[in-house]
């Protein structure tokens, strides 16, 4: 049932700039018809932006140009008039240091943009890791009609090896097929040629890792057409549904369905809910906490604990699982999962389509019960997410029982200390290396402020020494973000971070620390006094940066359970619209 219009032509944001009967508004008319646009498609038309991520440097989004000409259809067959706006391009593997530097900065840019610009209403093109949040972080902030059209993933390759086939996807595999290379497995012919195989076509990752879970979470929030967040890049179904997502913008704005009309603490605890169900990523405890402050809510980390212990994980995907992103298409995609959870959603929560959740998912079905399980048969009876806290650990930190190994789950064990990400490597290939199966590796520095940017260092590297005598997980510890591809028992986000002072910046080598993810607990056994004195002695790093973005980053970024948003761009304060003259 289509929610009847409730804003008029004269009403449009728009009109602000093209119906002004003085200077300006000719010389915004003018402009536009030099560029080939009807005067009347100005002034009887809602504007819509197509804000894009393409990049030549976004592997991912590579498709995103095409995808636009397809929204632009759907927007004109509407009755609207469509304008493409490119928006920086955050490609996981390129972008440096860190893209979680420049989340935020796309968050302004998306806001900003629609703020300047003549737009009623707005369709994101977007999917890689950080450019989801990003963008949707600045579209709530600026609460126009908007939908997310996300980029799909790519295509499923198969790694051939002794006549035996296996199904491969992007970082996991990675991860895994690099520490074999390390311990001299695989030899240099068959890496070059994983190199050029494993990731053969545009889309994002194909594993369960962060950009599938933002986008499955988006979903959920309601802000993507029900089952767009499983469709594979390269399949023709995409080009429609970013037809579809073209169309329905248009009706949006004339309904005026805002994300502060969509979005209440029930959608966000929706979106909590599907996370744990996809085994998600670690990150999305970052994303989704600053997501839902842009929108008011008040999510904490302990909200997602909670949901976490009730929810099991039910989608077998890597790397909780054994398949892929177009093998979960295939299996019924969102809508089939969120059926299966349906006794934790709030099902009445509305959507951009102007139906619930509920209407929206009636009648999906599961094609495949190996790859979405039901509740009784979940993929592991471990969590997705755990929060932990503990001295070590005051204000929380995060890790992934699905992916990690269950006898790390509770481990005491000695403390190797790494101050850098380049000491730490460095270290990894000495044969002396004083660690065994049993240490705890620590990497500091790593946090929002140290990095900066919160970089994806946490899945700490395997010292060579032990690769090679068949060692392939570790306990590890860092104030840093681990990739959602990567795999094993590691803590997270720990804050607050070392650089500010936090806990993790007094642990020594040598230390005691233990472990116990059923308990939520993370202790270093250090005497009160002992840290007292630490701390006593302890200095600030040295912060290199004295001017730029990265300065302003360091001076207001939040933590990590805070979401790691600027502090200045929290809540839902009205900002004025642009004065125009």
């Amino acid at each position: 049932m289509k929610t009847p219009p409730s804003k008029t032509l004269d009403q449009l944001r728009s009109r602000r700039w093209f119906a002004n009967t003085g200077m300006r508004g000719f010389a915004h008319r003018q402009r536009m018809q030099q560029q080939g646009i009807r005067r009347e498609d100005l002034m009887d038309r809602p504007m819509v932006a197509i804000i894009n991520t393409w990049s030549d440097l976004s592997p991912c989004h590579a498709h995103l140009r095409e995808r636009a000409e397809s929204v632009k259809r759907g927007i004109l067959l509407a009755g609207g008039c469509p304008v493409e706006l490119p928006a920086m391009s955050l490609g996981e593997v390129m972008v440096k240091p860190t893209t979680m530097l420049y989340r935020n900065f796309l968050a302004m840019e998306v806001e900003e943009l629609l703020r300047s610009l003549p737009c009623d209403g707005a369709v994101i093109l977007a999917g890689c890791d950080k450019t989801t949040p990003g963008t949707l972080m600045g579209a709530i902030s600026m609460d126009i009609p908007v939908i997310f059209c996300p980029a799909g993933t790519m295509l499923n390759d198969r790694h051939v090896k002794g006549g035996v086939s296996r199904t491969v996807g992007a970082g996991t595999h990675t991860r895994m097929f690099w520490d074999e290379y390390q311990a001299g497995n695989i030899d240099e012919r068959e890496w070059q040629h994983l190199e050029s195989r494993m990731t053969r076509a545009p889309g994002t990752c194909n594993t369960m890792g962060t950009a599938s879970t933002m986008t499955g979470i988006v979903e959920a929030l309601g802000l993507s057409l029900p089952g767009a967040s499983a469709i594979p890049a390269m399949d023709a179904a995409h080009t429609r549904m970013a037809t579809d997502c073209g169309e329905r913008i248009v009706g949006m704005v004339w309904e005026d369905l805002t994300p502060s009309k969509l979005l209440t603490i029930r959608s966000f605890h929706n979106a909590a809910a599907v996370q744990m169900a996809l085994g998600g990523s670690t990150n999305a405890a970052v994303h989704i906490i600053a997501m839902a402050r842009r929108a008011g809510v008040p999510l904490s980390l302990d909200d997602l604990d909670a949901i976490g212990r009730k929810v099991p994980v039910l989608a077998n995907l890597f790397p909780s699982g054994d398949r892929l992103m177009e093998d979960f298409y295939y299996a019924g995609g969102m809508p089939a999962l969120m059926q299966q959870i349906r006794p934790h959603l709030a099902l009445d929560a509305m959507t951009i389509t102007g139906r619930s959740v509920g209407e929206n998912i009636a009648g999906a079905e599961v094609l495949d019960p190996d790859v979405i399980r039901p509740l009784d048969h979940p993929v592991t009876d471990a969590g997705a997410l755990a929060v932990l806290r503990g001295n070590l650990a005051p204000d929380g930190a995060v890790i992934k029982p699905s992916a990690a190994s269950e006898q790390l789950l509770r481990h005491s064990g000695r403390a190797l200390v790494f101050d850098s990400q380049p000491q730490m490597l460095a270290a990894m290939a000495d044969p002396d290396l004083d660690c065994d199966a049993n240490t705890v590796l620590v990497l500091r520095n790593a946090g929002p402020v140290g990095a900066p940017g919160m970089p994806e260092w946490g899945n700490l590297p395997i010292p060579h020494k032990l690769l090679k005598a068949g060692v392939r997980d570790m306990l590890r510890l860092s104030d840093a973000r681990m990739s959602g591809t990567h795999y094993g028992t590691c803590v997270l986000h720990i804050a607050p971070e070392s650089a500010v002072g936090g806990p993790l910046a007094l642990v020594q080598t040598g230390d005691t620390i233990a472990l116990d993810v059923p308990a939520r607990s993370l202790h270093l056994d250090v005497p009160d006094d002992e840290l007292a004195r630490r701390r006593a002695a302890w200095t600030p790093p040295m912060q290199p940066y004295q001017r730029g973005f990265t300065w302003l980053y360091q001076h207001h970024v939040t933590q990590a359970h805070e979401g790691c948003d600027f502090d200045f761009l929290h809540g839902t304060q009205p900002t004025p619209e642009p004065d125009i003259y």
